[in-house]
């Protein structure tokens, strides 16, 4: 089998389980249970059009970061993701369209962690993060997302 049938290849849905806006720098998230993606991102949120509209994280890795940290998972508000998503790879979509809820997105690249991680998570926080903090998207097609929602490959 080649490799690019390999890749192809997916198990099953995932699902939205945390959506979160971040008003304004620094701001508190806020957690909703549903929103509209438009052409910039997350109604409410302050992401920028293009390749860092949307910004999602699984659901699993906030548990792999908690354990670096000796802590249980962290909290999704702690690493400013749009979206957490369980049950599917994100890694293994990149550069796919993928239906997430109504929208459509394309993972461009990865979340990689900033300096505040350190602040966020104490001493150790950015190297818990890294190659565990999500994925950036590109708005594809607008829509409404909701917890619960599936999340798939469109192809």
């Amino acid at each position: 089998m080649s490799l690019s049938v390999l890749i192809s290849n997916w198990c099953k849905p995932g699902r939205i389980g945390w959506i979160g806006l971040r008003p304004e720098r620094r701001a508190e998230m806020v957690a909703v249970e549903e929103g509209m993606i438009s052409t910039n991102g997350l109604d409410g949120d302050r992401g920028r059009a293009g390749k860092r509209a949307v910004t999602l994280i699984q659901q699993e890795h906030l548990v792999a970061i908690g354990s670096y940290l000796g802590l249980g998972p962290v909290n999704p508000d702690i690493l400013r993701r749009n979206l957490v998503v369980s049950g599917i790879n994100l890694a293994a979509l990149k550069g796919r369209e993928v239906q997430v809820g109504e929208a459509v997105l394309r993972f461009t690249i990865i979340c990689a962690p900033c300096s505040r991680m350190e602040e966020a998570l104490g001493k150790g926080g950015y190297s818990a993060v890294r190659g565990h903090g999500g994925w950036c998207a590109e708005v594809v097609r607008p829509g409404r997302v909701t917890l619960g929602d599936e999340v798939q490959p469109v192809d």
